[in-house]
């Protein structure tokens, strides 16, 4: 009898979980293996993922990878993803948390007004924003980074601290309801922070 409950209790806290959907924000030159880590990550959680673009169709990601001889990353071709909706589709009370990838899609994803103020609405929700490598680039463009502690590429720390953010030399980073990571390579350490937050509610 007791198991029985217990595993009646199983299948309705993975519904319940299942029902939990994350919106992931990513575009053409977004990062294809943190956009594929991402979905398949909180699947496997018993998330719903979400992927929101400009346009509703398979995006041209690319894969940025560090070799001997460059000063900075390389970029390649990546697998395409498909986005399920547009951003201006998004409901934001539909969502637990919003996911802000990186790549060089933020480069222009930041100047997106509706993506802005879609940010800024899941701030002011309380919601959770996820944030890695490029993606801060949206989060500054939405004014949420000056005062906070925050992590990303590094190249791209000269911008946090411009605004007035605390660039920490960390793979994850937790401030509030911002969880910020380096690049694909903090993928571990991010996401037992988002899977944490997540599961807090």
């Amino acid at each position: 009898m007791l198991l029985t409950f217990i595993c009646r209790f199983q299948k309705l806290a993975i519904f319940l979980a299942m029902t939990r959907k994350i919106l992931i924000i990513t575009g053409d030159a977004g990062e294809s293996y943190e956009a594929l880590y991402a979905i398949h990550r909180l699947r496997e959680a018993g998330f719903t993922p979400v992927v929101a673009a400009p346009s509703k169709r398979f995006l041209h990601m690319v894969i940025h990878d560090f070799e001997p001889g460059w000063d900075t990353y390389k970029e390649s071709p990546g697998y395409k993803v498909e986005s399920d909706i547009t951003f201006n589709q998004v409901e934001v009370k539909d969502y637990d948390a919003i996911l802000i990838l990186g790549g060089r899609a933020p480069e222009y994803l930041r100047h997106d007004q509706i993506l802005i103020e879609l940010v800024r609405a899941f701030n002011e929700e309380g919601k959770w924003i996820f944030c890695i490598c490029h993606g801060i680039q949206i989060l500054i463009a939405a004014g949420l980074a000056s005062g906070k502690k925050l992590t990303c590429y590094e190249h791209i720390r000269f911008e946090v601290e411009s605004i007035g953010g605390i660039f920490c030399q960390q793979e994850a980073v937790r401030d509030g309801n911002l969880v910020t990571a380096q690049t694909w390579q903090s993928h571990p350490e991010f996401y037992r922070e988002v899977i944490a937050c997540l599961n807090k509610g």
